[in-house]
């Protein structure tokens, strides 16, 4: 009897693991969802598996980016870390396969977890700027009735890079915080004058008064972490005539051979990216020296100043304004940063 029984058990559990590596689940797009949305709402981590769906539907997706309405999608196969069978087996693979995790709640809670995907960035230090802040929203625009600010998604695509590079073990310093908003997931991010600087410091009206804050804060940081690998990236977003669409492009300081390599290694990869996901469109972002800009000159750290697009530009905002392409662009930066620190 205990010999079947043993039989029978044995079988069923073969049974689950190869129902769970041979199927594959297909879904159809609603109105409204996005590559990112679509993998979450199917219990799938889009952070994990948001190329590997792009990979796997690139016929059935439009700029090779976003999906159409009604057709039907591959989701990506997940490793079974447990089989659920007994708990005897889900506490065996757990043995087996434990995935080391921190919390941050500047994130949110939706996005607080961060799990471990490699130590490739162990030792690299990075201090991340958000544009504008505080009193300041930066660039504004129009979307669907809303207005809608450059503060917000600057923050917020910084946010997910932020968590991009502590997954691959970095030490990051968010320098522009807001401990109320986190990573969201909407079109539009609900504007507020609520953002302070890193520790805790109330942001000035003044401009000039402003940015000094951000370069003594990255400053004295720099100091404290002398002898360390140290970057700093400054993200915003542009503000140019309606009728001018851009693509991403990087500033560096014109004597810093870090700071233009650190640029050179995001912009070779935003150039990769767009080969393999959008090839009937040319890449034209640039990078180049602007020692003019204020936290290009002022700062210690070898650094880039990104500019993601223009808020105003109907073509930018679909970049800016869908949280697929926001971590798709975090995504990207973080790969190039991490070209940047293995080929130092």
């Amino acid at each position: 009897m205990r010999k079947s029984f043993l039989f029978v058990f044995l079988f069923l559990a073969q049974c689950v693991l190869l129902y769970g590596q041979d199927t594959l689940a297909t879904v159809t797009a609603e109105k409204g969802d996005g590559i990112y949305s679509l993998l979450r709402k199917h219990g799938v981590n889009p952070y994990e598996y948001y190329h590997d769906f792009i990979d796997i539907n690139m016929d059935n997706l439009r700029d090779s980016l976003h999906l159409l309405e009604g057709r039907t999608y591959i989701i990506p196969k997940m490793e079974l870390d447990t089989v659920p069978v007994v708990d005897s087996i889900q506490k065996q693979a757990k043995k087996v396969k434990e995935i080391a995790s921190k919390t941050y709640d500047i994130f949110g809670e939706d996005h607080k977890t961060v799990v471990s995907k490699s130590e490739r960035l162990k030792g690299a230090i990075y201090y991340l700027v958000s544009g504008h802040g505080g009193p300041d929203p930066g660039a504004m625009a129009v979307y669907a009735g809303k207005s809608i600010s450059e503060d917000e998604y600057a923050y917020d695509i910084t946010l997910r890079l932020a968590k991009e590079l502590l997954a691959h073990g970095a030490t990051v310093y968010i320098i522009i915080r807001d401990e109320n908003d986190g990573i969201r997931d909407e079109r539009i991010l609900e504007m507020d004058r609520d953002e302070v600087a890193y520790p805790d410091t109330e942001i000035p009206l003044n401009q000039l008064d402003r940015l000094q804050q951000r370069v003594d804060i990255v400053n004295d940081l720099y100091k404290q972490n002398k002898g360390a690998y140290q970057r700093l990236i400054v993200t915003h977003v542009d503000s140019r005539s309606e009728g001018q669409n851009i693509d991403v492009f990087f500033y560096h300081h014109e004597k810093s051979q870090n700071g233009k390599r650190l640029a050179e290694s995001i912009h070779k990869t935003f150039d990769a990216k767009y080969r393999q996901y959008q090839p009937n469109r040319n890449y034209s972002g640039t990078f180049e020296d602007r020692t003019s800009l204020f936290l290009v000159k002022k700062t210690h750290p070898a650094m880039t100043f990104i500019e993601i697009g223009n808020i105003r530009n109907e073509k930018d905002q679909r970049r800016i304004l869908d949280p697929d392409n926001r971590q798709a662009l975090a995504k990207w930066i973080s790969e190039g940063v991490i070209l940047d620190f293995e080929e130092r």
